[in-house]
């Protein structure tokens, strides 16, 4: 594909070099609108067409953009697809879909500096906006088990796998001698419904209170199980569910 290896390749132009190859200004203009008005300044495929255009210098990106945004959804669904399906979008191609994924691979390391740098439980809504950039966009079950300190630091953030969370999955036993291995006093248990609806199974439940049980007996406390979906998210905990 012409884009497919065009990803910084360009040397860096001004706006009046832009305007060459852009009779109209549209790139400049649209540029402006986001330095000069912010977060909300521009809709969402041009959100989209404007980091297309980093990696595609000459190319009108717009109908490209509004074809991303009727396939996927939203914003987020664009950001959270999977890099092979993004690649295979038609006008698609190596170059174009980094420009699209370093967004998301900078938001989660944003998020997830937010949420090491403070206790978990005192910071949770960090906690929520991390565990929805990385999971809620998922197109298959993801397992993964937060482990804290006695302080309620994340000390370690691990996955255990892919699939549905029963104990083929995740083994109670295995996760508490992991929290023992690693000096953990707590840990949270996440994952995600690709479904969208974050509402429990009885697996989900059953599961979790087997590794608390066991938890309690090794000293170790299951502060939580979150579930996490395009819908929301669920808090076993706060449904009383633990």
């Amino acid at each position: 594909m012409p884009d497919r290896n065009s990803l910084f390749d360009e040397p860096a132009r001004n706006a009046e070099s832009d305007a060459g190859k852009d009779a109209s200004g549209h790139r400049a203009r649209l540029r402006k609108r986001l330095l000069d008005g912010g977060a909300e300044a521009l809709g969402d495929h041009e959100v989209i067409e404007l980091l297309l255009m980093q990696a595609v210098p000459r190319r009108d990106m717009k109908p490209l953009a509004r074809s991303l945004i009727q396939r996927f959804g939203s914003l987020a669904g664009v950001f959270q697809v999977d890099p092979r399906t993004l690649e295979g979008h038609p006008g698609m191609g190596e170059a174009t879909v980094a420009a699209l994924k370093v967004v998301t691979v900078a938001a989660t390391r944003l998020a997830r500096q937010k949420v090491r740098e403070a206790p978990v439980i005192g910071s949770w809504q960090a906690l929520i906006d991390y565990l929805t950039i990385d999971m809620a966009h998922l197109t298959r079950e993801r397992v993964r088990v937060l482990y804290l300190n006695a302080k309620n630091m994340l000390i370690l953030d691990e996955l255990v796998g892919d699939g549905s969370i029963d104990e083929a999955a995740i083994h109670p036993r295995e996760v508490i001698r992991r929290a023992l291995d690693i000096g953990a006093t707590a840990l949270i248990l996440v994952h995600n419904h690709p479904s969208g609806s974050p509402e429990p199974s009885r697996a989900d439940i059953d599961v979790t209170n087997r590794i608390a049980e066991a938890g309690r007996l090794l000293g170790v406390s299951v502060h939580d199980h979150v579930i996490i979906g395009r819908e929301g998210h669920i808090s076993l905990r706060a449904k009383g569910l633990i």
